[in-house]
């Protein structure tokens, strides 16, 4: 029982204060399982971004370092090259990646760096306020997109696991959500498969993880899983889109 419900030992016993209903307090605890299960955490380190994915520095039993905005993959690949032993992982929202930190995450892919990119996806700036980020729906209401996200004037939500795997060097780019149990279990299955390419010196992994931001789409946590459902994951289809053994 214990085993099965237990708390990982790469997660503080501490009360989460991600909002309610919240999905990166999942995405923590599935990355901690993974590194309990692959016996990671004494050699990890872990780069946060700067939203509140930050917030990890709370939770996560690992050795950690905060980058500037948008630059994990860029400390990542320092920290990597070197101390090769080291287990290197970055855990980046949509606005940290996909905007300030774009010209960052493709030049780490493309060069195949050995380190593992987990890319938290909401669909909004959740920690700054709800404003529109790279990965907004066509149509979806933000604090800067009143009347919804227009392509003529915003341009197209960003798919990065497509854009990503266009690349030669990454060898497994895939995408997962967490809005039910059945995926979550899956999601979890694909972080251990990056991390594993990782230990096994094999280059570049990256895993997108669709999650909600209840807050500041302005609903409960229920209608958030339902929306990511009717919405969201029809724009962004999940799967592995690379995997190069």
């Amino acid at each position: 029982m214990d085993k099965i419900y237990g708390r990982p030992e790469s997660i503080k016993n501490r009360v989460s204060t991600y909002c309610p209903g919240c999905l990166h307090g999942v995405a923590n605890k599935i990355v901690a399982e993974v590194l309990d299960e692959l016996e990671l955490r004494e050699k990890t380190i872990c780069v946060l971004p700067v939203g509140c994915g930050t917030l990890g520095l709370f939770y996560w039993n690992v050795d950690m370092i905060s980058s500037a905005h948008g630059r994990a993959p860029a400390v990542a690949t320092g920290i990597k090259r070197c101390s090769p032993d080291k287990f290197v992982f970055c855990y980046q929202g949509d606005g940290d990646l996909a905007a300030i930190g774009l010209s960052e995450i493709m030049h780490a892919a493309n060069r195949g760096e050995n380190i593992s990119v987990i890319f938290v996806n909401n669909s909004i700036y959740g920690m700054t306020g709800g404003q529109m980020a790279p990965t907004t729906l066509e149509d979806q209401h933000s604090t800067t997109t009143q009347k919804g996200r227009n392509p003529l004037t915003e341009g197209y939500p960003m798919k990065m696991c497509e854009i990503i795997s266009g690349l030669e060097a990454p060898k497994y780019v895939a995408r997962f959500s967490m809005d039910s149990p059945k995926n979550i279990i899956k999601a979890k299955a694909g972080i251990k498969k990056a991390f594993e390419l990782q230990i096994d010196k094999k280059g570049f992994s990256f895993v997108e993880l669709m999650s909600n931001c209840p807050t500041n789409w302005g609903v409960t946590p229920l209608e958030s899983l339902e929306w990511m459902r009717e919405n969201t994951l029809k724009v962004f289809p999940l799967g592995v889109y690379k995997e190069v053994e």
